[in-house]
């Protein structure tokens, strides 16, 4: 299935150079949280449910095309949050659902809205220090003599994206995080 609708979003979000977009989306009684991932190949859509403690990926392809089919325990766990019965005359469609979407897809991004790592957090489990979400720097660890650690490099992968996984393996420097929200700065490459 192909997602027309993301490609002006896409233009939008790389002229302006934005790799991480969030945007709302309502359907049924669900309000989602929806993050397009540009900087990962396949790109990458996350829609998380406000107020359930659901999400779920679906991966983008070359020509923006997606596998609109879901398993089992997303299709029944999705059914749930939109308020559906189950109808053996009409049974809920993914197809029609990601059919919605894309007519709902905003067709320019809006620089405020780019995603940050805070919000990906409340979708994504974290397995290093999961209550520390907002990003406060960065850590030079050839000057402590140290090495990045893997969990920290995974934390920053899944909450800031490709690029920055790839600069820290590299530079041996790790992403620095707090469980403080007015510690949060502006994520900056290093």
């Amino acid at each position: 299935m192909k997602l027309d609708g993301l490609v002006e979003l896409y233009k939008s979000m790389k002229t302006q150079g934005i790799d991480r977009y969030r945007f709302e989306y309502k359907c049924g009684r669900a309000v989602f949280d929806v993050f397009f991932f540009i900087d990962g190949s396949p790109f990458l859509l996350l829609f998380g449910v406000k107020a359930e403690n659901f999400s779920f990926e679906i991966e983008v392809h070359n020509g923006f095309v997606i596998d609109h089919k879901l398993d089992n325990d997303t299709y029944k766990r999705l059914c749930e949050i939109l308020g559906l019965e189950y109808d053996p005359e009409r049974p809920f469609s993914p197809w029609n659902f990601f059919s919605e979407f894309n007519s709902k897809i905003p067709g320019a991004a809006i620089a405020t809205q780019a995603a940050k790592p805070h919000d990906v957090a409340l979708y994504k489990r974290i397995v290093e220090e999961e209550d520390k979400k907002y990003f406060v720097g960065w850590r030079d660890n050839k000057k402590w003599g140290t090495n990045v650690q893997q969990s920290n490099l995974d934390k920053t992968r899944e909450l800031m994206g490709e690029r920055a996984y790839k600069r820290c393996k590299e530079k041996n420097i790790s992403s620095c995080w707090s469980d403080q929200k007015d510690q949060a700065i502006d994520v900056s490459l290093p």
